[in-house]
């Protein structure tokens, strides 16, 4: 077995019977008892339930009866994701000791498609209020470098994945959570289209704003992730009622004849990105260009524009989401969370109001835009990883998100990997399509990841110190 099996060749070793279900589990478990102590990318391990889910696994595939790709393969859950019997706290004091009797959607879904289920994700404070350290469990940290930040909110799914403690995680992404990480950690990450994915039973932030989706370390194994959790859910008013396709029938496709529109003023003039991630972001369009691709250039709305509508709307549907909690038990939350959220309290209904009817324009806007592109381009996070003890409280108002705008339009978003910076930390790309073509995204970044290295470089490991 590779020591970094990704999904697809885990998947293919254990329908051949060269891989155990029950031995790829418990080296994922060896690997959280021996680096997590450093990590902490786990806020729970549930290694009971994990060997119980391989078994069953084991025992179906040994007679006949495998459930798909996914049987078998161990993943772990965003802790604010609902796991019945399983605590799920969404990183906070205030959920300490919550125990949900149902799960959600997407991870009876994922059980259903065989997953074998680690444990809890660590993430941001109710998917927002982070890094933070004065709450019950520490911020998860890079495995490149643990000094490192890991972005958010997805931060445990992006540090364990990374690291090969799971092979596969679910994320959330109300303004770039599935995606900053993704960056970040060097994953591939997918933030869904608005409605492909359920919601229902995972903590909301923002009713209109919020998608799930998965991390993992590679395009495809992101296709695999997302057929098992995207479909209709009735129990998410905001859940589309439309076949799902098969995420991974044109893999192998390439780009020949697409056309990619890149948004480059958003990274080199809005918000200008460093010198890496602008290098990085051309060769791989050089090599979109070589693969058959047309690109060019295009223009939208200042990035400025994209993230105030979205960050008004972000922060008034959370305050309305937090207001009886933050009335009542204020002090129960960490600092960031709690500070960012009570600007909510000072927003008018009528701020909300024209921050809504500015999105439709922009909507329209970006529709036009792609009316004759298949794919945008542009930055994800604008540098390699910054020291997590640097990131400073106001990070999210002090410079134009690059993945905010496309939750503001529900588009599918695909962060990848775009090769590492003068520190040895990752940087990435973000692939933006029209609504429901994920399919494409898929296409395209596994394209890209065939053409270069990037995927066959994993990071060094720390263990903890004796005490």
């Amino acid at each position: 077995m590779p020591d970094f099996p990704t999904i697809a060749e885990a998947s293919r070793l254990i329908a051949d019977k060269k891989l155990s279900p029950v031995e790829l589990t418990q080296s994922c478990l060896d690997r959280i008892a021996r680096y997590d102590g450093v990590l902490h990318s786990f806020l729970l391990p549930t290694p009971e339930r994990a060997m119980a889910d391989a078994r069953a696994a084991e025992a179906r595939i040994m007679a006949g009866r495998s459930r798909g790709p996914l049987d078998g393969i161990p993943i772990g859950h965003k802790d604010i994701y609902n796991t019945a019997g399983i605590r799920t706290t969404g990183h906070s004091k205030l959920l300490e000791n919550n125990v949900p009797d149902r799960d959600s959607t997407v991870v009876r879904k994922w059980a259903e498609a065989g997953t074998v289920m680690l444990g809890k994700l660590a993430t941001h404070e109710f998917a927002m209020g982070g890094p933070s350290f004065d709450l019950p469990w520490p911020p998860a940290r890079n495995p490149w470098n643990p000094a490192h930040f890991t972005s958010g909110s997805s931060s445990g799914t992006g540090a364990a994945v990374t690291a090969g403690l799971a092979l596969g995680g679910t994320g959330s992404d109300t303004g770039g959570s599935i995606r900053g990480p993704a960056a970040l950690c060097g994953l591939a990450g997918i933030k869904p289209t608005y409605g492909l994915c359920s919601r229902a039973g995972v903590l909301p932030l923002s009713f209109t704003l919020d998608h799930t989706g998965p991390l993992a370390w590679t395009v495809e194994d992101c296709a695999l992730l997302l057929q098992a959790m995207a479909g209709y859910d009735p129990e998410d008013p905001a859940s589309a009622d439309r076949p799902v396709p098969d995420f991974t029938a044109d893999l192998d496709k390439g780009v020949k004849g697409l056309r990619i529109g890149v948004v480059r003023h958003f990274f080199e003039t809005d918000h200008r990105v460093g010198d890496t991630v602008r290098t990085q972001i051309d060769r791989a369009l050089d090599i979109f260009r070589d693969l058959g691709a047309e690109v060019r250039d295009i223009a939208l709305s200042p990035l400025e524009v994209w993230h105030a509508c979205g960050f008004l709307i972000l922060t008034a549907e959370s305050y309305a989401i937090h207001e009886p909690w933050l009335k009542t038990r204020f002090n129960d939350y960490g600092e960031l969370f709690r500070d960012r959220i009570a600007l909510g309290g000072l927003i008018r209904g009528s701020d909300y109001v024209q921050a809504l009817r500015r999105r439709r324009s922009l909507c329209l806007e970006l529709k036009a835009a792609m009316a004759d592109i298949d794919i945008l381009v542009s930055a994800v996070q604008p540098a390699e990883a910054p020291p997590i003890e640097d990131v400073p409280k106001w990070a999210t108002m002090e410079k134009p998100s690059f993945t905010i705008p496309f939750n503001v339009t529900g588009s599918p978003a695909l962060a990848l990997c775009t090769g590492f910076g003068a520190g040895g930390l990752p940087v990435a790309l973000q692939l933006v399509g029209k609504p429901f073509s994920e399919a494409m995204l898929f296409r395209a970044g596994h394209a890209y990841e065939t053409a270069t290295e990037w995927r066959r470089q994993r990071p060094r490991l720390a263990t903890p110190k004796a005490a």
